[in-house]
């Protein structure tokens, strides 16, 4: 699923990147990567440090959809710790690598990775859109495949998900799964996944992403 991401970002990317004069073209393609990346890594991190819910916050809450609804949007999503978290950092990167001032890498941040995430969210919390789910998000993630299915037979992160955005409560057992159990699983791949790659360098996970760079 990293590849639907970096094609993500790559759309948004166009106006706010290529076409930004601020950012000198022989770095566009490297920008966009490194903006996958920061997403990315992101959610491992909060994953990592036992955050599977907050992320779920996040996705029910956020995305296109909730701007149709008028209920925040990208405004919302910029209110959002992960998010603000994955900007602040994103900015950093700009201004550090790539020698970018700041406000500048502060316009390119804030439209960039929050309107990548609306997409991510919305296609995530389509139906109609089988590719791309949270399964296939974490265990892109995670170092492993998609997760396990549930009980019910579906996809078990997926199954969460549409628990909470189909007004269904998330208390354990609650369509076959144990939250507290998935987070707990969830936080030790994340863990594990950054031993495996160097200590967390993240080195491999940029060179994947790189590798979608056509």
């Amino acid at each position: 699923m990293l590849d639907q991401l970096f094609n993500i970002v790559k759309q948004f990317g166009q106006d706010t990147v290529v076409n930004n004069p601020e950012v000198p073209n022989e770095h566009n393609e490297d920008v966009m990567a490194d903006a996958t990346k920061t997403i990315a890594s992101g959610f491992k991190n909060v994953l990592a440090g036992g955050g599977f819910q907050n992320i779920l916050d996040l996705f029910k809450g956020g995305g296109g959809n909730s701007a149709d609804a008028g209920s925040g949007g990208i405004g919302g999503l910029l209110k959002n710790p992960i998010v603000s978290m994955m900007v602040g950092y994103f900015i950093s990167k700009l201004v550090g690598k790539y020698k970018m001032n700041p406000s500048s890498a502060s316009s390119v941040a804030n439209n960039l990775i929050p309107n990548a995430l609306s997409k991510l969210i919305s296609q995530t919390n389509d139906p109609n859109n089988p590719n791309t789910t949270l399964d296939g998000l974490i265990g892109s993630l995670t170092g492993g495949n998609e997760q396990p299915a549930s009980n019910s037979g579906g996809s078990q992160l997926q199954d969460i998900l549409d628990n909470f955005t189909g007004g269904g409560n998330s208390g354990s057992g609650s369509g076959g799964f144990n939250l507290q159990d998935i987070i707990g699983q969830l936080t030790n791949k994340a863990q594990n996944s950054f031993q495996d790659n160097d200590g967390g360098s993240g080195g491999g996970l940029m060179d994947l992403i790189k590798g979608f760079i056509k």
